[in-house]
């Protein structure tokens, strides 16, 4: 066995998993980009996985590998960016066990970043938010639970795993009524709620029963619901309101959209940009300037405040005949 196969299993048991606590959709994608690497290096090298050395992982090979996923497995640029930044991180944990190979490393890691093309959110107004809270069927026990967790994710702006992630101890519905998750990079951070959302849980509390440790928002088996079911559960009620907002029809809407939703409605309201950003859990004040790019009407705001500029449009006149016969030489 080669001295890559130790350095794999501790970054991911020791790395990982104990000193950055990483969650497990962090460890899953991490663990999915170096089955991908090793299973191309290996059939590259004619080696077994587990014989691979440093050498056979070299920055023709890592270059090699990400023109493949894009070529052959139709990755797009963002995707090949996340494989390469979970490469880049176990490179560098490489570079700390085994000092012998820091040139290679260093090759390694100075593969840039593919540039692409960064698309305007896609966020609902109010009418469509409105039509789509009005399509889960609260007649039944799935759709208001669709309800109550469609209301709380537009309002709070919460991520797709911290939504499903919640369990009802999470929830504090008396004086100063908020959620409690733990979100990306394992920060902590709570969230209040409305007026409206903190009548719909409570209701949904009462319905639901169980206890603390339980997931909020289940399905019929008793087990949380998961990143996908809570997307299918989207779709299908986006289709359901779609009928009576077009609107919704020209947009992809995902769990995601539902935090720009709540992002976009912030701003709308006046709220600071650092505030948005605590808000949300953004690590950096950087990334919740993306919703000011995506806001038309705050745009047209600012242009409205400023002073129009005063410039009559000219007349076209003919140049003189000599210099017209001039300049046709």
């Amino acid at each position: 066995m080669s001295a890559v196969a130790p350095t794999l299993q501790a970054f991911f048991s020791d790395r990982l998993m104990r000193e950055r606590e990483a969650s497990p959709h962090t460890v899953a994608s991490y663990r999915d980009t170096i089955r991908l690497l090793l299973t191309f290096a290996s059939q590259r090298a004619g080696k077994q996985p587990s014989a691979l050395a440093f050498e056979d992982l070299d920055a023709a090979v890592i270059g090699g590998f990400l023109d493949h996923l894009e070529h052959d497995r139709g990755c797009g640029p963002r995707t090949r960016n996340t494989r390469l930044a979970a490469i880049r991180s176990l490179f560098r944990y490489a570079g700390l066990r085994h000092p012998e190979h820091a040139a290679l490393i260093e090759r390694v890691l100075a593969i840039p970043l593919k540039r692409h093309d960064h698309a305007l959110l896609c966020f609902l107004n109010e009418q469509e938010l409105d039509a789509l809270l009005d399509a889960p069927d609260r007649d039944c026990w799935t759709g208001r639970r669709d309800h109550t967790m469609l209301m709380l994710a537009a309002q709070t702006g919460l991520r797709a795993s911290e939504l499903t992630g919640l369990t009802c101890a999470d929830v504090h519905l008396q004086t100063g009524a908020h959620v409690h998750t733990i979100g990306k990079g394992r920060r902590a951070r709570i969230t209040p709620l409305t007026k409206a959302t903190t009548a719909a849980l409570r209701a949904w509390l009462a319905e639901r029963g169980g206890n603390p440790p339980d997931p909020l928002f289940p399905t019929r088996t008793g087990k949380a619901l998961t990143r996908d079911a809570l997307a299918r559960r989207l779709t299908k009620h986006t289709a359901h309101a779609s009928a009576g907002c077009p609107s919704l029809r020209q947009k992809t809407i995902t769990p995601h959209t539902l935090r720009h939703t709540a992002a976009m409605r912030l701003l709308h309201a006046g709220i600071d940009t650092s505030v948005i950003a605590l808000w949300l859990g953004h690590q950096q004040l950087q990334t919740t300037q993306t919703y000011i790019r995506a806001d038309l009407s705050l745009k047209e705001q600012a242009l409205a405040r400023t002073t129009p500029l005063d410039s009559k449009p000219g007349r076209y006149r003919p140049p003189d005949r000599l210099l017209r016969f001039l300049e046709q030489l």
